[in-house]
């Protein structure tokens, strides 16, 4: 448990929320989720122009509940799509905030969160902003990054902020140090991400956010390529529906309408042959990828731990856990707390536990 008298302001922007929290150290003080209506972000042509409008909505939101920050320390924003980077907390300076509003990958609603923070902490006397384990940590090795074509090189693109979480937390709950230990994390949520964690380094992930794996509520996973390729020149879809139909549109809504995995398996369980069929299948590809993890760090794993939300649902992680139970002990951790991971990276910093990094 870390202890941390200061307090540490999170901002997590979403695609139509935005969370912001008061945490003193890791206790919660305050915490809301923002809902942002559709009529007001449609005012914003890109998603940078709605900076000013977020920051105003999570200032009067502050101010309405009497939420003080003037002796806030740290300001926490969620990292966003910028150039590859170590794991850590960095600090949040000129650079970053260029890529952050110039985003290198592309554009998403996460990348505002350190231009708010810092935007806010100029305000606080004695104030910093920082970000921490944005989805673009980049750990590989050399042979993790062969993709089979020299044209081509697999990226490190993952749900870095909650693998690394549990994973720190599984440490701590052992006694030991996460650089000690070599763990298969796999997050499942709206996309699925399986890392290899060798000491404390994700030295080989798939890549979720458009292409590689597990297929997941949303995403299509690792589609055959024969049949990808055909579909791309068969001039039926426009490259937009192409890449809708590998995330956002594919895997369980593809099949099935749904991206909630409560539904598809209360579905199963109430005879429905084909949701019995993909539900099961997309477990069944998490496991063939933790496999894959196990043959990476070279059978030497000391835990299989399961994340996200629907590691809510028993059924699902019971079916991951009967096919990977002799590599490694598995532990489940339900759901993914973001607002606590960026605080306790925060409260990290305030106690001399990690150096925040320069871009």
């Amino acid at each position: 448990m870390i202890v941390c008298d200061s307090y540490i302001l999170v901002i997590n922007p979403g695609s139509t929320s935005t969370k912001v929290a008061l945490f003193q150290g890791t206790q919660s003080v305050f915490q809301q989720d923002i809902t942002h209506p559709t009529e007001e972000l449609s005012k914003f042509e890109k998603i940078g122009d709605q900076f000013e409008y977020r920051k105003d909505v999570i200032l009067s939101v502050l101010q309405s509940n009497q939420v003080d920050i003037s002796q806030v320390k740290v300001v926490m924003g969620r990292g966003g799509l910028i150039k590859p980077v170590p794991s850590g907390v960095i600090a949040v300076d000129e650079k970053l905030k260029y890529d952050l509003q110039n985003s290198p990958i592309g554009q998403h609603a996460s990348n505002l969160g350190g231009l708010i923070a810092d935007d806010i902490a100029r305000g606080i006397p004695n104030s910093k902003a920082y970000i921490a384990n944005p989805v673009v940590v980049d750990e590989f090795e050399p042979l993790a990054r062969v993709a089979g074509h020299p044209l081509f090189s697999r990226q490190s693109i993952y749900h870095a902020l909650n693998q690394k979480a549990i994973a720190y937390e599984y440490a701590q709950s052992r006694s030991k140090k996460y650089c000690e230990l070599n763990l298969i994390v796999a997050h499942l949520g709206g996309g699925i991400t399986v890392g290899a964690h060798r000491q404390g380094r994700v030295i080989d992930v798939n890549q979720g956010l458009d292409g590689e794996g597990p297929f997941s509520p949303e995403r299509s996973g690792t589609l055959p390529m024969g049949q990808l390729i055909s579909h791309c020149f068969s001039g039926k879809y426009t490259e937009n529906e192409i890449r809708k139909m590998v995330t956002g549109q594919g895997g369980l809504m593809a099949y099935l309408g749904t991206t909630d995995a409560r539904l598809v398996r209360k579905w199963a369980e109430e005879g429905n042959a084909n949701a019995k069929l993909i539900f099961e299948a997309m477990a069944y590809q998490v496991s063939k990828d933790i496999g894959a993890m196990f043959t990476v760090l070279s059978g030497e794993v000391d835990a299989i731990l399961l994340t996200g939300g629907i590691a809510y649902c028993h059924t699902f992680t019971s079916l991951i856990a009967n096919r990977v139970k002799k590599l490694a002990p598995v532990h489940v951790y339900p759901g993914e707390d973001e607002m606590k991971a960026l605080a306790t990276m925060g409260a990290r910093v305030l106690l001399g536990e990690i150096k925040p990094m320069s871009y």
